[in-house]
């Protein structure tokens, strides 16, 4: 993975998080701000063997793709410079079925506006786990499908678009999904509805 460190003039390392991370950091970091990244867009794109889904049946997760004009909101973290080696080595690891590190600006809001270089996790087309665009309803019923050892697919969906709800930030891709997805659940029919067969059944 790219090495890439440049960091706040006090020697923090900020960390930028557009996926799972804004719910689940699971790192010790000094502070966390709401924080965009200009020129990339945030994709169901890449391919989850180890978190979402499983070798075979992959779920789908996010990266960002650049994107002319695109924002994407998350949250910042900054890493003290005594713990960001490891925070690093630990995400490095976290992030190992696609992702590398990529040295970006960030916009820090709340804090005036101020801009910062930053650290992102992306997948790009090169990993094996990579899947690329496909339809939004290919997508969803790939992600109301999916499951791994984090969990159900679904569940990453609609944690993401909560977090976006809370912080006012709107994503139309992530809603479509989330809302595409919900609606293959809801026509899902009950259990209980679908007929046994038993010997005497005709």
């Amino acid at each position: 993975m790219s090495a890439a460190r440049r960091g706040a003039p006090d020697g923090r390392v900020w960390v930028f998080g557009y996926g799972s991370l804004v719910w689940r950091a699971e790192f010790p970091f000094e502070e966390t701000r709401p924080a965009t990244v200009d020129g990339f867009a945030r994709r169901f794109w890449q391919g989850s063997t180890d978190h979402r889904g499983v070798p075979g049946a992959p779920g789908r997760v996010v990266t960002l793709v650049r994107e002319a004009g695109a924002r994407c909101f998350g949250l910042a973290y900054a890493l003290a410079p005594e713990h960001a080696p490891a925070v690093l080595d630990q995400l490095d690891h976290r992030e190992r079925g696609g992702y590398e590190r990529l040295d970006v600006e960030l916009e820090l809001l709340e804090l005036d506006d101020a801009r910062q270089r930053g650290l992102v996790y992306i997948a790009t087309p090169e990993n094996s786990n990579w899947l690329g665009p496909a339809a939004p309803a290919a997508i969803a019923r790939q992600v109301r499908s999916a499951a791994g050892p984090s969990g159900a697919n679904l569940d990453y969906v609609r944690r993401l678009a909560a977090f976006l709800r809370a912080h006012g930030a709107d994503d139309p891709h992530v809603f479509e999904i989330e809302a595409l997805a919900a609606a293959l659940v809801d026509s899902d029919p009950p259990r209980s509805s679908i007929p046994r067969r038993t010997p005497c059944d005709s």
